[in-house]
């Protein structure tokens, strides 16, 4: 069987061309690194309380995500105590914090049990100029303090320069050479924290940042271009060996890159597996929705409510029979199933597969009354028609 199809999925074999493929630098492995209980709980609005926290780490785990951000213990006594307790569970999933270039809170991660620390501080020139009115000096010296502080703790060290995107030019690589030249992390973001760069743009800082520094890339991308799934492929496929997501795409505005979206696309379109349960990450995206209130679109990838929904009349009985004559994806390999429903775009053969559903006879010339009914019905409320409106219908010519 081809890399691009199987009983699971059938999606273009133009990506697998050599002349496509010869393009990319792909790390021998890749790492996913959640942030759903730091960033992804900086969504307006959005509170997940200590026990939900410790469900999602520990469900995070059980599917195999790598990395854990399980938040700041800086913010509250709360979330200090939720890492707390998630380190406790002795999860498979490294444990990460998220800290500010200060000693006190890389040394309250180290308190709370954390493997590593995520140490935040600002790049972008926008963000210097014009929110700390800081130097890039200032800069430079909180991350060689911060960095030396951390490893000397013994904690795995990222450095987290965001809005490195709008970075000066010569501001980034008298960041990264002080690095180079006085104390190196363990590794170091590439951070789209604007959501601004094109594709081409990150493969770009990519290949830069590794060739300057030596060092691995973790990209960090959010989404107000609608790009954040594309960069941080292009990250990957430049180079990048950690990939920063949250669970349902959660996040500061747009969001941050979605973890389903890069788990599903890293396996299908780049033949790379993750060695993460699928269907466990979508179970858990369900749960996220009901713990967070953050509502998904209907037609949200990968777990979209309404992905595998089929009204129009055409190829409705492929929708059961050959699922990937209608989808890239089969529903069965996320746990789900197709679902046919009824209104006005739906067909003679919808209407036959919902009587066949319901264990109904009409004839022929019944089913074409009631296929116009049905789109009559359709048109006059703007929506779907309900099971018990469909059966209503159905009843006029029982009677």
């Amino acid at each position: 069987m081809e890399r691009w199809r199987n009983d699971n999925w059938w999606v273009s074999n133009y990506n697998y061309k050599e002349a496509i493929r010869q393009r990319y630098s792909l790390p021998a492995q890749i790492e996913l690194h959640d942030a759903t209980l730091r960033d992804g709980e900086q969504t307006p609005g959005v509170v997940l309380r200590k026990e939900e926290k410790i469900e999602i780490a520990r469900r995070l785990a059980e599917a195999g995500v790598h990395r854990i951000e399980a938040g700041m213990p800086a913010v509250s006594q709360d979330d200090r105590q939720a890492l707390e307790e998630i380190k406790k569970l002795n999860l498979k999933s490294k444990i990460f914090s998220f800290a500010r270039a200060s000693d006190e809170d890389i040394i309250m991660a180290r308190e709370c049990g954390a493997d590593g620390v995520i140490i935040e501080l600002p790049i972008g020139r926008p963000k210097l100029e014009l929110q700390f009115k800081w130097e890039v000096e200032r800069i430079i010296d909180m991350s060689i303090r911060s960095i030396s502080k951390a490893k000397e703790l013994g904690l795995y060290t990222v450095l987290f320069p965001y809005d490195t995107t709008r970075a000066d030019e010569e501001d980034l690589e008298r960041l990264l050479d002080a690095l180079v030249q006085l104390k190196k992390p363990d590794s170091i973001g590439l951070v789209d924290t604007m959501g601004c760069a094109l594709p081409g743009t990150i493969a770009y800082l990519t290949e830069f940042m590794k060739e300057r520094t030596g060092l691995p890339i973790e990209i960090h991308t959010h989404n107000d271009f609608g790009l954040a799934l594309a960069t941080s492929i292009e990250a990957v496929c430049s180079g990048a060996e950690v990939v920063h997501c949250c669970i349902n795409g959660m996040g500061e505005r747009t969001g941050n890159c979605a973890l389903e979206e890069v788990m599903v696309a890293f396996k299908l379109l780049l033949n790379h597996d993750l060695g993460i349960d699928v269907e466990k990450i979508v179970e858990l995206s369900k749960r996220v929705e009901q713990m967070s209130g953050f509502k998904l679109a209907r037609n949200k990838p990968v777990v979209g409510e309404d992905n595998y929904t089929r009204e129009s009349g055409i190829g409705a009985d492929a929708l059961i029979h050959a699922p990937l004559a209608m989808f890239a994806i089969n529903p069965a390999f996320l746990g789900r199933a197709p679902k046919l429903v009824l209104g006005k775009k739906s067909g003679m053969t919808s209407i036959e597969m919902k009587l066949q559903a319901e264990q109904i006879e009409l004839d022929t010339e019944q089913k074409q009354t009631l296929l116009k009914e049905v789109k009559t019905l359709g048109i006059e409320k703007k929506r779907l028609l309900t099971d018990e409106e469909f059966l209503s219908l159905v009843k006029k010519f029982k009677s």
